[in-house]
């Protein structure tokens, strides 16, 4: 595993992220990645060598090993971390992205161009809910394959070739299923925190939005009266101004 990569990662995105989104990359990198790093390959590592089976029947243990571990707890693992960092990795090229093109523009029109707001907002949102569908699905695939995320201590198997209802035994079972409730509730907690963070982001932006119209609406109630009183002023400046009286010429009768 190259902890550069993350390293860069955790990095970049804690400098765009908010509380919550540097809570999240705190955990996915020491909870989640570091705990995966260092112990996911000990826990199951003699998963397939130690599935033993009361049967010396050539292929008996290959088949009922593939049933019940269709796939591996450490694959699943892996591909999920893989998945989930990728949207934070989006926005740091989205972040790239504008800082090459402000200074492209900077060294176009000068230093004192003005800039203009792109779609990062938008990005980091997307990411979100991403990260948060990516985990909520890899938790109903865990529960779908490992019913309650747990792992029975003997299971049955009657698959050919097995000769009949063979008894086969999981290695460590207890150390495993403590190591996946872990990794369970980090996951949770993972999705809390991003679904946190979405409403932090929606309702700061529905209350700068608020802001803006009632500052609108100030400004518009700031100019009409202010036009009112100028016409006021203008009006008593006419008041004040002596008035002339023409008088018409008298017109004579024939």
């Amino acid at each position: 595993m190259n902890w550069g990569v993350y390293e860069a990662l955790l990095t970049g995105v804690n400098k765009f992220s908010t509380e919550f989104g540097r809570v999240w990359l705190s955990i996915v990198f020491i909870f989640r990645i570091l705990v995966y790093a260092v112990t996911a390959s000990r826990v199951w590592g003699d998963d397939q060598k130690d599935f033993d089976c009361n049967t010396r029947q050539p292929g008996c243990s290959n088949v009922c090993y593939d049933q019940y571990f269709p796939v591996s707890h450490i694959r699943l693992w892996a591909l999920q971390l893989i998945m989930v960092t990728c949207p934070s990795l989006l926005v740091v090229m989205h972040v790239a992205y504008r800082e090459s093109r402000e200074k492209k523009r900077k060294e176009m029109m000068g230093e004192n161009c003005g800039k203009k707001r792109g779609g990062l907002w938008w990005t980091y949102l997307i990411s979100l809910i991403a990260k948060a569908l990516v985990d909520s699905v890899f938790l109903y695939i865990f529960h779908h394959i490992y019913k309650d995320y747990s792992l029975p201590s003997i299971v049955k198997c009657t698959l050919p070739p097995c000769p009949n209802i063979v008894d086969c035994f999981i290695s460590r079972p207890t150390e495993k299923n403590i190591f996946t409730l872990f990794m369970v509730v980090t996951t949770v907690v993972c999705i809390l925190l991003n679904l946190c963070e979405i409403g932090y982001l929606v309702s700061k932006r529905c209350r700068e939005c608020l802001i803006q119209r009632n500052q609108s609406k100030v400004i518009a109630y700031l100019q009409k009266q202010e036009i009112f009183h100028v016409n006021n002023k203008v009006n008593e400046q006419i008041d004040l101004m002596p008035q002339i009286h023409v008088t018409p010429p008298e017109t004579k009768l024939k």
